[in-house]
C-alpha cells in the first residue's frame, strides 16, 4: 500500500464520479508541493509569536473576564511570558528571543496570529486540522492534496512522512490517513534508521537473477488470475507493485542520502549539533524529497512535546533549541536554490495556549487563538495577519479557521475546495464540507489569489 499511490499516475487525468478531474488543476497554482513541519502539543503563542504587554503588566493578577478551560480547576492567574521580543528584519514583525533562527526568515514569512479552531481536546484538534473534522477516518489535507494533484515522479510516493525516531505522535497515523478516499492517496511513512520503507529491499541470500525469476513467475500468476476477474483495480495494483518497488530500491536510497550534501548545509540545518541534528536530518531529508517530485512531505514529532501543562518555559527553551535552526534553514535552503517559490512550508500545531497559569508554571489548550507561519508558495513575505485581544486569548480581528486555512493551502496549489470532491455516504465529500463549515479562501495571504 506505501507504493501504490505511484501507480495511479497515469491515470490521474481521470474524471472522478464526482466530476473533478484528478491530475488536473482548477486554477493557476503558486505551489506545487508542500513541506508540513507539525508541532503535536500546542505551541504557546504569546512565547513565541504573539506579544502581550498587558499581560506581561499584570503578570500574577486574577484574569478579569471568561475563560473556557480544559482542566477544571486548575486555573491560575495572569501568567507573563519570561521571555523578550524584538522586531525582526525588514518587516519588523515581532517574535521571541527563543526563535533567533525563525528571525532570520521572518522576512518570507507569512504569520497568522489568529488561528481558531473548535476543540481543546488533542485528538479531535488533530484531525480538525489534519482532515477538517471531529471524527476519525476522515482524509487528510495531504491525502486531498495528491488526490487532486497525482504524483510527479513514479519512482518515489507523492505524500511522504518522516516520522520521529522517539516514536509515533498522538493520534497515530490517523495524523496521515487518506480515509475514505482510495487508500492509494494516504502518506507513506518513512522509518528512521537503515530500513527507511519496510520490505523493500530483496532478503539476503537470494541472488537479482532469482529475484527476477520470482517476479517473473508470480507476474504470470497475476495476469492468468487477471484474465478472470477483468477490472480489478486492485490486482492491477499489485502487479504494477513489483515493478514500482524495483524502482524504488534504488531511488529511495539515493534521496535519503545525505553523504551527497556538502559540509556547508549540513552545518545550516545543524547537523553538526547533537541537540539539532535529528530533527535536521529530517528537515534536510525533507528537502531532498521535494527536490525529487514528492509533493507533500510532513514531519511529526513523537507524543506531543507541545503540550505544556507544566514547566511551559523551561519546555519551551528546550523545544526550540531543537526545532527552530533546522526549520528556518529548511526555508533559507529552499530559497537558494529556488526551491521555494514553488513550495509552501507550513509550521505548527492544533491549538494555542491559555494566557493564565497552570499550576505553577504550565498553560492549558485553548482553541480561540493560535499562530502558526507558512513561507513560499505564493504566501506573502514578512506579512503578519489577525490579531488577539491585549491577553492573546482569542483572535479578534482577521480570525482564520482551520477550514479557512485549508481552502487557502489547497487554493496555492491550484485546487478548488469546493470542487475537490470524492463520493461519500450519497455525497459528494470534500475536506473543508462549505455547507457546514463555511470555509472560504483568505486572500490577503496570497501574493495574489488567482480567480477561482
Amino acid at each position: 500500500m506505501a507504493l501504490a499511490q505511484l501507480l495511479h499516475a497515469e491515470s490521474a487525468a481521470i474524471e472522478s464520479a464526482t466530476g473533478s478531474l484528478v491530475g488536473k488543476q482548477h486554477h493557476p497554482a503558486t505551489a506545487d508541493s508542500v513541506i508540513c513541519l507539525f508541532q503535536h502539543g500546542g505551541p504557546s503563542q504569546m512565547d513565541l509569536f504573539d506579544p502581550k504587554p498587558e499581560l506581561t503588566k499584570r503578570d500574577g493578577q486574577p484574569y478579569k473576564g471568561d475563560l473556557e478551560v480544559h482542566f477544571v480547576g486548575q486555573q491560575g492567574n495572569c501568567l507573563a511570558s519570561p521571555f523578550a521580543f524584538a522586531p525582526r528584519g525588514q518587516s519588523g514583525i515581532e517574535l521571541s528571543e527563543l526563535l533567533p533562527h525563525s528571525a532570520g526568515i521572518v522576512d518570507d514569512m507569512t504569520l497568522i496570529r489568529s488561528v481558531t479552531t473548535e476543540s481543546v481536546d488533542h485528538e479531535s484538534a488533530l484531525r480538525l486540522i489534519h482532515s477538517g473534522k471531529f471524527q476519525a477516518g476522515y482524509p487528510t489535507w495531504g491525502s486531498w492534496a495528491i488526490y487532486g494533484l497525482g504524483t510527479s515522479n513514479q519512482n518515489l510516493p507523492a505524500y511522504v512522512v518522516l516520522s520521529d525516531p522517539g516514536g509515533m505522535p498522538v493520534d497515530n497515523v490517523r495524523n496521515w490517513t487518506s480515509g475514505w478516499l482510495p487508500a492509494v492517496y494516504q502518506g507513506t511513512a518513512f522509518r528512521p534508521g537503515g530500513t527507511p520503507v519496510p520490505n523493500l529491499a530483496t532478503p539476503q541470500g537470494i541472488t537479482a537473477s532469482a529475484r527476477n525469476k520470482q517476479l517473473r513467475f508470480l507476474e504470470d500468476l497475476n495476469r492468468s488470475h487477471m484474465l478472470q476477474y477483468a477490472g480489478n483495480t486492485e490486482l492491477e495494483a499489485r502487479i504494477a507493485n513489483f515493478e514500482i518497488a524495483a524502482r524504488m530500491q534504488t531511488t529511495v536510497p539515493e534521496a535519503l542520502d545525505l553523504s551527497q550534501e556538502d559540509e556547508a548545509t549540513k552545518k545550516l540545518y545543524g547537523l553538526d549539533n547533537p541537540i539539532t541534528a535529528e530533527y535536521g536530518t529530517r528537515c534536510l531529508i525533507a528537502r531532498r524529497l521535494v527536490e525529487r517530485g514528492v509533493r507533500f512531505v510532513q514531519l511529526f514529532l513523537a507524543s506531543q512535546p507541545w503540550d505544556t501543562h507544566s514547566q511551559n518555559a523551561a519546555t519551551l527553551q528546550g523545544l526550540c533549541g531543537k526545532i527552530d535552526q533546522p526549520s528556518a534553514a529548511l526555508v533559507q535552503d529552499l530559497k537558494q536554490r529556488g526551491m521555494l517559490e514553488r513550495t509552501v512550508v507550513m509550521w505548527g500545531g492544533e491549538f494555542g495556549r491559555l494566557p493564565i497559569s497552570q499550576g505553577k508554571d504550565g498553560r492549558d489548550h485553548n482553541r480561540h487563538a493560535n499562530s502558526l507561519w507558512l513561507a513560499g508558495g505564493g504566501f506573502k513575505r514578512g506579512y503578519a495577519h489577525g490579531q488577539t485581544d491585549d491577553f492573546g486569548y482569542a483572535a479578534v480581528e482577521n480570525a482564520v479557521s482551520v477550514h479557512d486555512l485549508h481552502a487557502t493551502l489547497l487554493h496555492a496549489l491550484g485546487l478548488d475546495h469546493q470542487r475537490l470532491t470524492y463520493p461519500h455516504d450519497g455525497r459528494p465529500g470534500s475536506l473543508t464540507d462549505v455547507a457546514i463549515t463555511k470555509a472560504k479562501v483568505v486572500p490577503e495571504l496570497l501574493v495574489q489569489a488567482a480567480a477561482p
